[in-house]
């Protein structure tokens, strides 16, 4: 069983010592080769984790057969960031053990299996009320009259868009390319393209 221990604080006035020394202790008992010790000292809510990230990797890569951290809040920033994670936990073959909340998800433990499929329930329905709260809060600026969606393009700017076209197309006899455009303008070659678009209809 090859085990990565994972261990996060929140700030520079703690330290993840004594996570680490608790995670050692049960791998011993265990039996399990600790392969590597990865820790970060930031906030849970924090979306990118140097430590996180490297564990990830191997998950990815298939380096490792188990996780071992104190706590779920330890590793998942929301419910549905940790549902995120043990998806790929679970389609990389890696289980988790997190001694601090009982929590086993490695074949031999069908409890710890039940656990997870809860959390990950829990967490797909948390998804589909932000889903219909969303939903409901653009039908109702639309019904308002309120405009939804990328905001909308300036007439001034089609009016110069217009005028650049016409210019490039009495010199050159034809229309300039989006990048051109884009670039005489000083926009996205995205939003050069739509304007392009709607000058040609």
């Amino acid at each position: 069983m090859k085990v990565a221990l994972y261990a996060r604080v929140s700030t520079d006035e703690q330290t993840v010592s004594q996570q680490l020394d608790v995670l050692r202790g049960d791998c011993q008992r265990h039996g399990w080769n600790i392969i590597e010790e990865i820790d970060d000292t930031i906030s849970g809510m924090t979306f990118t984790r140097k430590g996180l990230d490297r564990l990830m990797g191997l998950v990815r890569r298939k380096k490792i057969d188990l996780i071992v951290a104190h706590k779920l809040d330890r590793l998942g920033r929301s419910l549905p960031h940790l549902a995120q994670m043990i998806g790929e936990f679970e389609a990389n073959g890696v289980a988790l053990f997190i001694p601090g909340q009982g929590i086993d998800t490695r074949l031999a433990n069908p409890a710890g299996r039940l656990q997870l499929h809860i959390l990950m329930a829990v967490a797909d329905f948390e998804r589909a009320l932000i889903s219909e709260r969303t939903t409901l809060k653009l039908r109702a600026l639309q019904a308002a009259g309120k405009h939804v969606g990328r905001p909308k393009m300036l007439a001034s700017v089609k009016g110069r868009a217009q005028a650049v076209c016409e210019r490039v197309l009495a010199t050159t006899g034809k229309l300039p390319t989006c990048r051109a455009l884009a670039t005489e303008l000083s926009m996205s070659i995205g939003s050069a393209h739509s304007l392009m678009r709607g000058l040609r209809n």
